[in-house]
């Protein structure tokens, strides 16, 4: 491509033997040009964040060899470059911002030193012009009192301002191309939106050209000037962002933006069940308050007030931070409420010891955001779904019976209760988290943003499947989430919350059509791929 700052061509990467498939990548070309955003969009195993890798020679070289084609930037082709050069390369002529901060950042440095790492290997600046060109570029990603920032630790700033940093790493030295590996995928929406807007906006700034790998159309819809779509390894349609969105040719392509939830909630009928759900007046505070008046006080949650039915969806929605996961927790216990009550078929459990609380447990199951966290690596999937009943007196052959059933209804084989969760796909890691649930035969599910990590293929089946079990074992569900396009395919009713207090609830379908609160109409309209994406 003419004044293309990225050139790949013919690109093929080996896995090892004994792998699926012989390539992780097979034969792929594409090119970035200056000042384009250029999508690679795919599902998990597609090879998107391999060819980003191996394009910044980070890839697994025992595991990842590219055996053919080409990678070129400015005249040299980064697969022949010593590692001296390449190094020297990185971050001058290309830098990559990853997808969790937290991890990519060293946990027990100061940001701002971090930033400064890039200028002290790369530039001959002083300490203090070190330090003034970081400061520079902490204000140019948009972070607030940089002075004070650049002394803070990792663990201290929120998600969007730990990427934020991430994002100044990758920037200070002004390269010519940005790659950028999934950067929004934990955020929530509003947070979602301010990064997809900074990047496109220091890239037009800068004329940067920007690589950015991602599993979402939405997020395509919102940010790309070309669309590469992958699968399994290979190109499989590539062109115009405009020309993919509006008439997209291959039928991956067409399942992945059909995947995409739509902000369009579907007509559902108003659950009827008994309420068996209550809570009233919820607070939570965390901290105290010292001597003459001081100390500090946080309201994670503020007069909170909702009812669930049994076969109903309640939806809570908001930012990080607006105390939706608190809630959550304090329903289940995992954390005391300061105040209020939670009534489980009409028994207030917001008060009970640990003792009494116990045979309580099994009413109230949750799954959780990372299944592979919440999965013991140690134990198969049949020891992990039949823990919880024989821990509560059911005989271990019944267990096992009710594991091979619960995996039948997640759509699995009930073979596969004797493999690890490491032999299984995110997704049907999620599968069996819920059937670890569905085992205690409860009344209320507690589903924590567990669609959020996975590829929206894999979510639609996720949440299709999630309305199945509430259906098929009338039960009562709680569904936190970030994620208003979810919210809407699933949820009966939305409470939306905003800094620990509920600024409006009702049916998902009035409040999308009409919400009432300013809050409500941010979060609305921050959703990725709101206004272009139409499947």
């Amino acid at each position: 491509m003419s004044g293309a700052v990225l050139s790949v061509e013919g690109l093929t990467v080996s896995l090892p033997k004994g792998a699926d498939r012989a390539n992780a990548v097979e034969d792929i070309d594409l090119a970035v040009a200056a000042g384009e955003i250029v999508c690679v969009v795919g599902e998990s195993g597609s090879g998107k964040s391999v060819t980003a890798f191996t394009v910044m020679g980070l890839q697994d070289s025992r595991a990842l060899k590219p055996v053919a084609g080409r990678i070129m930037m400015d005249g040299e082709d980064l697969l022949r470059v010593g590692r001296r050069r390449l190094r020297k390369l990185r971050g001058e002529k290309m830098s990559m911002i990853f997808q969790e901060p937290m991890t990519a950042l060293n946990p027990v440095a100061r940001v701002g030193d971090q930033i400064g790492e890039m200028l002290e290997i790369h530039t001959d600046l002083s300490a203090s012009g070190r330090k003034t060109r970081v400061i520079a570029a902490m204000e140019d990603v948009g972070l607030p009192d940089p002075a004070s920032m650049y002394r803070a630790f990792p663990h201290q700033l929120s998600g969007g301002q730990r990427q934020r940093i991430m994002i100044a790493m990758a920037l200070v030295l002004e390269p010519d191309l940005l790659i950028a590996d999934e950067p929004t995928t934990a955020l929530d929406v509003t947070t979602q939106a301010q990064i997809l807007d900074l990047i496109k906006d220091i890239q037009a700034r800068r004329g940067m050209g920007v690589l950015f790998i991602t599993h979402d159309f939405g997020v395509v819809a919102d940010i790309a000037d070309r669309v590469v779509v992958m699968q399994h390894g290979r190109i499989v349609e590539q062109g115009l962002a405009e020309q993919v969105l509006r008439a997209p040719e291959h039928p991956y392509t067409k399942m992945l933006m059909e995947a995409v939830p739509s902000m369009t909630p579907p007509e559902r009928e108003a659950a009827t069940g008994a309420e068996t759900l209550v809570v009233e007046g919820l607070d939570k505070t965390y901290g105290h308050r010292g001597l003459l008046g001081g100390g500090r006080l946080v309201h994670a949650a503020k007069s909170v007030d909702f009812a669930l039915r049994r076969g109903e969806t309640l939806g809570i929605v908001g930012e990080s931070g607006s105390g939706k996961s608190t809630v959550a927790r304090c329903v289940m216990r995992l954390i005391d409420p300061t105040s209020g009550r939670v009534l489980l078929d009409g028994r207030d459990i917001a008060g009970l010891s640990q003792g009494a609380l116990r045979p309580v447990r099994r009413d109230i199951q949750v799954v959780f955001q990372d299944p592979y966290r919440s999965l013991n690596p140690r134990r198969n999937v049949g020891q992990s779904i039949t823990e919880g009943p024989v821990n509560f007196g059911t005989p271990q052959a019944e267990a096992m019976a009710r594991a091979e059933e619960l995996m039948r209804v997640v759509g699995l084989d009930p073979d596969a209760l004797e493999r690890f969760p490491h032999q299984f796909s995110g997704g049907q890691r999620q599968r069996i988290a819920i059937a670890r649930a569905l085992a205690m035969q409860p009344h209320v599910l507690i589903a924590d943003e567990a669609v959020s990590a996975l590829d929206v293929s894999v979510q639609a089946q996720v949440l299709d499947l999630l309305d199945d079990v509430r259906d098929r074992f009338d039960l009562a569900m709680l569904f936190i989430t970030h994620d208003l396009r979810v919210a809407a395919q699933i949820c009966d009713r939305i409470l939306v919350m905003r800094q620990g207090e509920v600024v409006e609830q009702g049916p998902t379908a009035d409040v999308y059509a009409n919400p009432q609160h300013d809050y409500t109409r941010a979060l609305l309209a921050a959703a990725p791929g709101a206004a272009r994406l139409t499947v």
